[in-house]
């Protein structure tokens, strides 16, 4: 049986490729922050789903900023397959955390690879990369595109990027840098622009709001699901030797076009709904990321299974029946305060 470690195990992307990797027979191990809430939501249903006497999913708590505590995890679970995905990896909050930000998505990497070298496992090493290092670079961009980051976010993943290939080139290391373009799912972040559109719209709906304030419209991005795109990260680590890819679907759309879409498909119009509010915009914007991910399905043969219609029409239906929860609560008496407080939301 195989073993992976996870950072970032409670995120979208932890809790898809944690059950990912359950479903392929693999003993799980991932990472989570203390926090004074619970965060486990997004990956609840894997203990119920897999429980039994001999489970093989595990958690531990710790911090991409202690470095002797990720060297005595890895050197007691020595697993197989590492997944970095854990980040400060909000690009808006990277502005105002810049140096938080330098820390655990860029220096968090940095930490983990010095683990693996003073440890000696024998792990394969997967770094969550991000489009985002492509910034102002005119699309298509791929493997060969030159990154100019524009945000502290963006800066802390292309140093995380090339240490990286330090640590393969100078130690040997099996790393990889998946480059994924934008994926999103139900289980997105609601700060996040997509799962921040389809929550008001459906609240919208039923009544439950009335507003739902955005930055710029104009940004292109290519979104794909984040179900596929953890498939992407397991086939970079099953080949003979590592190398870098970029992930994305090939198309590229406006958060105009995605709210216009959100709405229609509830029979709104957004106009009525949508306000511009300056303080959503970044000091530096990204105008337009499309990603070319040629050499991923030719080397991996990965493609996406999801396209962009499908993917607003699985986020809609999640969030309509949330959103048909809150409504019932609201109803029966409660506030949006003790609805939250109660973990009914």
């Amino acid at each position: 049986m195989k073993k992976a470690f996870i950072t970032g195990i409670t995120g979208q992307d932890g809790s898809y490729l944690a059950e990912f990797l359950l479903n392929k027979g693999y003993e799980v191990h991932g990472l989570i922050r203390r926090s004074s809430t619970f965060n486990t939501d997004r990956i609840d249903h894997l203990y119920r789903d897999f429980h039994d006497p001999d489970a093989r999913i595990y958690l531990y708590y710790g911090d991409l900023s202690v470095s002797g505590q990720l060297t005595d995890l890895l050197h007691t679970i020595r697993p197989d397959e590492i997944y970095h995905l854990g980040a400060q990896s909000h690009v808006r909050v990277s502005f105002d955390m810049p140096e938080y930000t330098g820390d655990i998505t860029g220096l968090g990497t940095l930490r983990i690879l010095e683990a693996i070298r003073k440890t000696g496992i024998n792990a394969k090493f997967y770094q969550a990369s991000s489009s985002e290092m492509f910034g102002a670079a005119p699309p298509p961009q791929s493997e060969v595109t030159p990154f100019q980051p524009r945000s502290p976010y963006a800066a802390a993943k292309v140093y995380s990027y090339y240490v990286v290939k330090n640590y393969r080139e100078a130690y040997n290391l099996f790393a990889c840098n998946g480059i994924l373009f934008n994926h999103e799912s139900p289980r997105r972040g609601e700060t996040f622009v997509t799962r921040k559109i389809t929550r008001a719209a459906t609240q919208i709906k039923l009544g439950l709001r009335d507003k739902l304030y955005l930055g710029n419209l104009e940004a292109k991005r290519d979104w794909g699901f984040a179900g596929d795109y953890v498939e992407a990260m397991w086939l970079m680590l099953q080949q003979e030797k590592a190398d870098d890819y970029v992930i994305a679907t090939g198309e590229t759309h406006s958060v105009r076009e995605f709210v216009e879409k959100v709405f229609c498909k509830l029979d709104l119009d957004y106009h009525q709904y949508v306000t511009i509010d300056p303080k959503y915009f970044r000091p530096t914007e990204v105008d337009i990321l499309l990603g070319d991910a040629s050499k991923a399905n030719t080397q991996l043969g990965w493609q996406p299974r999801v396209i962009f219609d499908q993917l607003i029409d699985m986020m809609i239906d999640a969030d309509m029946e949330l959103a048909k929860k809150e409504k019932t609560l609201q109803d029966a008496g409660y506030d949006s305060c003790e609805m939250r407080n109660s973990g009914r939301t």
